[in-house]
């Protein structure tokens, strides 16, 4: 990892500092201090961080995590088959978060909707649809725009927050139907 991070470093000068200067320009570049040029080091990031990247070649990014620390909480997906049984007939309200794999603001809003299920575990469940694999739940309740959070309770639709919207409008809509 050392060869890594000491793989390159560069001087660059001033012009200044090597052009002759006349005695009227010297006298004005006594009041700057010497340079001694911008110094940078090049980084290679694709050596020695292997495990930390998602996918391959073009578009990957590098993950940086905090080690020993979960920072993201998994929502569990529902789908056609299991929606009966874990939206429509759950005890408690239900959250669905209708998603999709290549919707940005969905990705944006996820770890927002994971932070909520823990804070609301007992209170509260949290499920993700995917709209492209599940289009006729999506059209049935009329899902036109994604990220899309609905709140079910009772097996009914009870309210629905459009886009990738703050934590507190979220906690708000959440508020309304949960048992304090």
């Amino acid at each position: 990892m050392a060869s890594a991070l000491a793989a390159s470093t560069a001087v660059c000068s001033s012009p200044l500092a090597s052009a002759s200067a006349s005695a009227s320009s010297a006298r004005r570049l006594r009041a700057v201090p010497p340079s001694r040029g911008i110094r940078y080091q090049a980084l290679r990031a694709d050596s020695g961080f292997a495990g930390n990247r998602r996918g391959g070649g073009r578009g990957a990014s590098v993950v940086c995590a905090v080690q020993g620390q979960d920072t993201s909480i998994q929502v569990p997906e529902v789908t056609k088959s299991t929606w009966q049984s874990l939206v429509m007939e759950s005890e408690l309200p239900v959250l669905v978060e209708y998603w999709a794999t290549w919707c940005g603001p969905c990705k944006m809003i996820d770890p927002v909707v994971g932070k909520l299920s823990k804070e609301y575990e007992g209170k509260l469940k949290c499920y993700k649809l995917n709209t492209d694999e599940n289009p006729d739940i999506a059209s049935q309740y009329g899902v036109r725009s994604i990220p899309t959070m609905m709140i079910f309770k009772n097996g009914e639709k009870k309210d629905a927050v459009i886009g990738a919207v703050p934590e507190s409008t979220l906690i708000a809509s959440i508020e309304k139907f949960v048992e304090r």
